[in-house]
């Protein structure tokens, strides 16, 4: 599946060979309805590789077990070392930290939407396999407005992990990502 500004992919079924579909998208274009239907395929289980500002990533709902769990088999990682996730905006940061740190709102405010990640106490509720240590989250807002968009509608954080093997470098061509992941998602 393509949606952004090059190919990914999302997977129907949870076998090792899963039907890859490839949806192209204009990014400056994508209408609700197809936002919608994204969305739904992740909250169904799906695994998508999906382009970002700056590599390929595999994205999954957050809060989608099972989903999580394909991203940690199909990366060869350590479920030991946490994943970040994206936020659709401020909204949704607040709902997922317990806190924000002195000189957060001046660091989001002026960097927010962009390639930056911050690491923050996770609020509580949150299922302990999506934090790191010292129970803490990783979140971004995208500059990406489709892809903010799509976290919107699910509802929820989307994973922005390297559509990569754990321990090789990051993707960036979309061709290289279909290769390494057609068939798997």
């Amino acid at each position: 599946m393509t949606f952004g500004h090059g190919p990914a992919t999302i997977p129907e079924g949870d076998d090792a060979l899963a039907k890859t579909r490839i949806l192209s998208l204009d990014p400056e274009r994508v209408s609700k309805d197809e936002l919608a239907g994204i969305a739904g395929a992740l909250l169904d289980g799906a695994v998508a590789a999906y382009p970002t500002e700056t590599y390929y990533a595999l994205g999954a709902a957050a809060f989608s077990r099972r989903a999580v769990d394909r991203i940690f088999r199909l990366k060869g990682r350590e479920t030991s070392k946490p994943l970040s996730f994206i936020a659709s905006g401020m909204d949704m940061v607040r709902e997922l930290v317990a806190t924000t740190p002195g000189g957060f709102l001046l660091l989001a405010g002026a960097l927010w939407p962009g390639p930056l990640t911050l690491v923050l106490p996770a609020a509580a509720g949150l299922p302990d396999r999506l934090l790191g240590p010292g129970r803490t989250i990783a979140l971004r807002v995208p500059p990406l407005a489709w892809l903010r968009s799509l976290v919107g509608e699910l509802g929820g954080p989307l994973t922005a992990t390297s559509a990569n093997k754990s321990g090789e470098g990051e993707l960036a061509d979309p061709g290289e990502v279909r290769a390494l992941f057609e068939g798997r998602i």
